[in-house]
């Protein structure tokens, strides 16, 4: 199946079909000799093709003239849909919850869950749950608070187990983080390429920044209390894979190690521009959608604009939803050159 962005109508015949819940969200299905529409994934007789239009949304179907099923209820939670909903509730007041817990509260088996969760948000309860206490501790160690304070509001034990669970995702330690990385090295090169100077840099855990027509003072004011040091001979390797990823692009460019900063929905919308095939394109739409809220197109945008590291996480492969090119930060030709270069 293709993905969200470039489903066909015919893809959405072959989904109804399938009564595939995976698509419940993403659009409707107007029945027009019956005056109804449903979700893609509704128990009732699968109707006639003559007589079935797509929409995006109820509103859209409703603006049509038809009216909702009273069977699945597309204009409404579904049943699945409420149960995660409480399950992340519940993880917001309470903190982890074991599978055990979460199962209890839903009425649904461990693993089924499980699965239903993961398809709904994009990662694993525990996951969730561990990246909304990053994002506390982050925004705790922003607005001032001690470390100690930080991590006890955010519900870690302690030092040792936040250390432990951060080691290699974070990238700053949690002083580094009150400090506003302070005391910092960020290595830094401008270096030339068929599409024009390109700002690059990294701390020893990977790329920070990559930026078109960029230089130091950008630089700066990105990490403002960073300290900037020329890049040397330890960073020449990691720098040419970089130059490389843009001039040839290939799945290799993922092995390049990051070293990025964001909150608990910024980095799900990070590692999901990442999944996307090199010669393919996503709409805002469409990435909200694979995240699970299909009303967070914006949020995604915002998500977007946040992302220091261009190319490398790919925000340039995703589009307006009539296929335009739609805006990007260093410019729409630059834009047009990386999806050619990846085969779009």
């Amino acid at each position: 199946m293709k993905h969200l962005a470039n489903i066909t109508d015919d893809d959405r015949w072959r989904i109804v079909l399938a009564k595939d819940r995976r698509f419940d969200g993403v659009f409707v299905t107007g029945v027009h000799s019956t005056g109804i529409y449903c979700r893609p994934s509704c128990p009732a007789r699968v109707p006639l093709r003559r007589n079935v239009r797509f929409y995006s949304c109820w509103n859209a179907a409703e603006s049509a003239g038809l009216r909702a099923c009273k069977r699945c209820a597309p204009n409404t939670q579904s049943a699945e849909e409420a149960c995660v909903l409480a399950a992340i509730a519940a993880i917001r007041a309470e903190g982890a919850m074991t599978l055990a817990a979460l199962s209890e509260l839903t009425g649904y088996a461990p693993a089924h869950f499980q699965r239903l969760f993961k398809r709904s948000v994009g990662i694993s309860p525990a996951a969730f749950a561990r990246a909304l206490r990053d994002e506390r501790v982050r925004a705790g160690l922003s607005a001032g608070q001690s470390v100690a304070h930080a991590l006890e509001i955010a519900g870690y034990s302690g030092q040792k187990q936040f250390y432990a669970e951060m080691k290699g995702r974070l990238g700053m330690t949690a002083s580094d983080w009150s400090r506003g990385g302070a005391d910092k090295l960020v290595h830094w090169a401008v270096l030339p390429t068929t599409l024009g100077p390109m700002l690059v840099a990294a701390t020893d855990k990977g790329v920070c920044c990559l930026a078109f027509g960029e230089g130091e003072a950008e630089l700066q004011a990105r990490f403002p209390r960073a300290e900037l040091v020329a890049a040397g001979e330890d960073f020449r390797e990691l720098f040419a894979a970089v130059v490389a990823a843009i001039e040839q692009p290939g799945p290799g460019s993922a092995a390049i190690p990051l070293d990025v900063k964001g909150t608990a929905f910024q980095q799900r919308v990070w590692e999901e521009l990442r999944r996307i095939p090199h010669g393919e394109t996503r709409s805002y739409g469409a990435l909200a959608a694979a995240l699970g809220d299909p009303k967070a197109s914006r949020a995604v945008g915002g998500a977007n604009g946040a992302n220091h590291v261009a190319v490398l996480i790919p925000c340039h492969r995703v589009i307006a939803s009539d296929g335009t090119l739609g805006g990007y930060a260093y410019g729409l030709e630059i834009k047009a050159e990386l999806l050619r270069r990846e085969g779009r």
